[in-house]
């Protein structure tokens, strides 16, 4: 066949477009560009996302669940009402880093709201519910009534929990104790959605053992023949003693007065017998009968007489050197404390003290 052959196909006639079909073209044309541009805006989400103008109205309490999302914490938002609709939370968090760092909890919040107040109101730490800091050196009754005071867990289910020391997952060398005092941790620390007393108060013994590890306070304690739950009371007598900066030369003189037999006589354990906190114990006070009466009893109380914090198990872990065997805070505004050797110079530091108060 000749590289010239004609295709035997019928031609087809090429038609003009005429005015009718140019219009067609256009509107399809414009329909297609107001689609991106529509897809475009529903994808950055300016302009489509309905939402309240202003503060909102009333409260409503928010879950916010571990691990959700922007989007799962706008959908509850909407679906409380607080928010007109869950794109615009998302899109005021997108643009406030500080979304990012959302905690769980229950939140108190206001029905009706413009997305980015409600993102503003879940970021102030005002605005969570069960919610609870615990002092260091706060005791267990004190503990249990301030969890009651600020979250939804009430002081009775509190107490029977505490009363169930063996249910809270208490340290296997906490010797069986009856109470958990000493074991939940000082922290701030949130009410999950749905926890009872006991679980909460396992969530405070898990922070202690946390703690506990990371300064490796069994391991540290049995290296130097120490009974890892007398570290814990030592801690909670220097917690309640004295100050951050004495803790570990308070602890060298509770080891130093147990080396030597001789009884701690500490104000701290008769307080705490007592149910009381005091400045200065009487002489009627030193006389009552309590195993945590440490002028009549030798050795240790049986129990630690507070939560202790970090600094003051790591001080009771590690003392400071010293022949220290006696400490008289002399001034009780700012703590200063002054340490003896000889009972000549407690003697002195006492009528310091005791010129102080009059």
């Amino acid at each position: 066949m000749s590289r010239h052959a004609v295709d035997p196909r019928p031609q087809r006639r090429r038609r003009r477009a005429g005015p009718l079909a140019l219009v067609a073209v256009a509107v399809v044309l414009g329909l297609l560009a107001v689609g991106a541009v529509t897809a475009v805006h529903r994808l950055s989400g300016s302009g489509s996302a309905p939402d309240f103008s202003g503060p909102g109205t009333g409260t409503v309490e928010v879950v916010v669940n571990a691990g959700d999302s922007a989007t799962a914490i706008a959908r509850s938002l909407a679906t409380a009402g607080v928010v007109k609709s869950a794109r615009a939370f998302v899109n005021a968090a997108g643009d406030d880093p500080r979304s990012r760092g959302i905690a769980p909890g229950t939140y108190k919040l206001r029905t009706r709201m413009a997305a980015a107040d409600a993102l503003g109101l879940i970021l102030s730490p005002a605005s969570r519910v069960d919610v609870v800091t615990v002092p260091e050196g706060t005791r267990l009754a004190d503990t249990l009534a301030l969890i009651a005071k600020e979250t939804r867990l009430n002081l009775p289910a509190l107490t029977a929990s505490a009363g169930r020391p063996g249910a809270l997952g208490l340290p296997s060398y906490a010797r069986g104790s009856s109470t958990p005092e000493g074991f939940l941790f000082p922290a701030q620390y949130s009410v999950a959605p749905g926890a009872d007393a006991t679980t909460f108060l396992r969530s405070m013994v898990e922070r202690y053992a946390q703690t506990a590890e990371g300064i490796r306070l069994v391991a540290r304690a049995r290296a130097v023949g120490r009974d890892p739950y007398d570290v814990v009371i030592i801690a909670s007598i220097v917690q309640d003693e004295v100050s951050p900066a004495d803790y570990a030369k308070a602890a060298r003189v509770i080891d130093n007065r147990l080396a030597r037999g001789t009884r701690l006589q500490l104000d701290s354990t008769v307080n705490y017998a007592l149910g009381r906190k005091t400045a200065t114990v009487t002489i009627a006070d030193t006389q009552i009968d309590s195993p945590y009466n440490t002028y009549r009893h030798a050795g240790l109380p049986p129990t630690p007489i507070n939560s202790p914090g970090a600094a003051a198990l790591e001080a009771a872990l590690n003392p400071a050197v010293g022949p220290w065997l006696y400490w008289v805070t002399t001034n009780l505004a700012t703590g200063e404390t002054k340490f003896a050797t000889t009972y000549a110079e407690f003697q002195r530091y006492k009528a310091e003290f005791d010129a102080s108060q009059r």
